[in-house]
């Protein structure tokens, strides 16, 4: 049994890869290395270096392998660039979804599991969101992955009356952060753990936006949630399918709880232990003062678990970091 993990390079895709290998499932990787890592995929794992645009490719591969399923991570994923760069995003993560999905059905393969976002919640006006929170979402990107969303949906409509309907469920987060391994970790330029921990070894101050929200300590409050914890729910979706067992269209991989930016502020300098008092600067336009995600019906069906404390998280981030060497 094998399973096709498109953007597999990735830092999570590689994470996903890695749950996979643990689990002794065979994996293919696809991914055009525009912001994956080849030293990601391992030495005996296949990477094909195509995008997920190309559907001749995607089809070889596919049948080539006699993949089972694709678990779907490939796109373009940064929400505030996609504002400047709507059509990219577009074409990445939306006609990406659709020529991804052609190539499925030219292959006969009839199994996915979409990586999607919370993005599509926009800024809930609930403390709490579960998958009936409606969705609203606010840039290109979120709107991106929810179509995606729409897409597998229409299609397994399309195709249900056929001798292979399609089977899929689509994964919603939050924040993904830490590391399962030392060579494998996060270099977003966009994203919170690596932009304190590259400003801490540079000697830079990390900046916390905003410190009036009406939160316990003023400080906006996220879900954070692990890596592995995230991977290990993507490879249970995956067996799902496979094994012909009922999955909701969505699930949110969510804690329940939250932390606060100062929270994690605060595990920073004492995992890495290197003191500083965070600079306050405005807050940022938009930033809702706390969003949090259920992840009980992903529990129950998808051995959704949290593994991992706020301080375990930080400790992982932080030892890839100084096993990457990045200065």
């Amino acid at each position: 049994m094998t399973w096709m993990v498109t953007g597999g390079a990735g830092y999570i895709g590689s994470h996903v890869v890695q749950a996979f290998r643990d689990e002794g499932i065979d994996v293919v990787v696809l991914d055009d290395l525009s912001s994956g890592v080849r030293g990601f995929v391992p030495e005996d794992v296949e990477l094909v270096e195509a995008s997920i645009l190309d559907t001749d490719t995607v089809a070889e591969t596919l049948r080539r392998r006699a993949c089972v399923g694709v678990v779907h991570l490939a796109g373009f994923k940064y929400a505030g660039v996609s504002v400047q760069r709507p059509l990219h995003t577009y074409e990445q993560n939306v006609t990406g979804t659709a020529n991804l999905l052609t190539a499925m059905e030219q292959s006969g393969v009839h199994r996915i599991v979409f990586s999607s976002s919370a993005a599509v919640y926009g800024t809930p006006d609930t403390l709490l969101v579960t998958e009936e929170t409606p969705t609203s979402p606010e840039s290109p990107y979120g709107q991106s992955k929810l179509i995606g969303e729409w897409l597998l949906a229409d299609q397994a409509i399309a195709t249900r009356e056929s001798a292979a309907p399609l089977l899929h469920t689509s994964l919603r987060y939050f924040n993904v952060v830490g590391s399962g391994r030392d060579d494998l970790y996060d270099s977003s330029p966009h994203n919170l753990f690596p932009l304190v921990l590259d400003a801490l070894v540079a000697g830079r101050t990390p900046r916390i936006n905003g410190d009036d929200y009406p939160t316990a300590d003023g400080t906006c409050v996220r879900d954070y949630i692990h890596v592995a914890d995230l991977a290990r729910s993507h490879v249970s979706a995956a067996r799902a399918l496979a094994e012909g067992r009922p999955l909701e269209p969505v699930y949110n991989l969510g804690s329940g709880d939250g932390v606060s930016v100062r929270e994690i502020m605060t595990a920073m300098a004492s995992v890495t232990g290197i003191a500083f008092t965070p600079e306050i600067a405005p807050r940022r336009p938009g930033d809702p003062a706390r969003i949090v995600a259920s992840g009980e019906l992903a529990a129950r069906d998808v051995d959704w678990r949290m593994t991992h404390d706020l301080d375990s998280m930080v400790a992982s981030a932080w030892s890839a970091r100084q096993a990457a060497g990045r200065s």
